[in-house]
């Protein structure tokens, strides 16, 4: 699944014609990189390589002042059917890819110190957590400048959703462990001392 192109495809089938920058602008500003997958660094190599197969073409070449010249794209008919089966792709499916750490968890963990364990999933939930804070802030400064509509609001909110319900599976895991081995660990996350909700739950 191509999300870069999904995204680009998107953006010209709903704004009209664009730059590049433009796109890429559109990506930074609401850190779809982060939060969908997006690979913001490969837009431009997406761009030509859609040129390419006739999924946009090159309406006309733009210089202001001493910026590099840039391309405006536009979508082609065969782009509008390409958005199209992706859009379809995307929405259709319940599970959203492979599950690395259930993986390691179900069948590589047998036989590995708890402690060292419970270390590393506590490293992964401070991310975690950090990441959906600032997902969460990020959302609230979009709506705030009216930056962002109802649907891209409601996906934000929605990743927002899910890093919270995984600290919370992470701080009953790491209490579960602690368990195993009879403490009671009140300094753990989502303990007494912490909280396992983001800022602003």
């Amino acid at each position: 699944m191509n999300l870069t192109r999904l995204m680009a495809l998107g953006t010209l089938a709903r704004y009209g014609p664009q730059h590049g920058h433009q796109i890429r602008r559109l990506a930074e500003l609401t850190n779809v990189g982060e939060w969908g997958g997006v690979s913001v660094g490969a837009l431009y190599r997406e761009l030509r390589a859609m040129e390419s197969e006739g999924l946009v073409e090159a309406l006309r070449t733009e210089k202001v002042g001493k910026r590099p010249e840039r391309t405006v794209y536009e979508i082609t008919r065969d782009g509008c059917l390409e958005l199209t089966a992706l859009r379809e792709q995307a929405i259709r499916p319940l599970m959203s890819g492979p599950d690395p750490l259930g993986v390691a968890l179900t069948f590589a963990a047998d036989g590995m110190d708890r402690e060292e364990l419970r270390r590393m999933l506590r490293a992964r939930r401070e991310k975690l957590a950090i990441s959906g804070a600032e997902i969460a802030s990020d959302l609230k400064r979009l709506q705030e400048k009216g930056f962002i509509d109802v649907l891209a609001a409601a996906i934000m909110r929605r990743v927002v959703l899910t890093i919270e319900t995984e600290v919370r599976w992470h701080d009953e895991l790491d209490a579960t462990l602690a368990g195993e081995s009879g403490e009671t660990d009140e300094t753990a996350p989502g303990g007494s001392s912490e909280t396992g909700a983001l800022p602003g739950f």
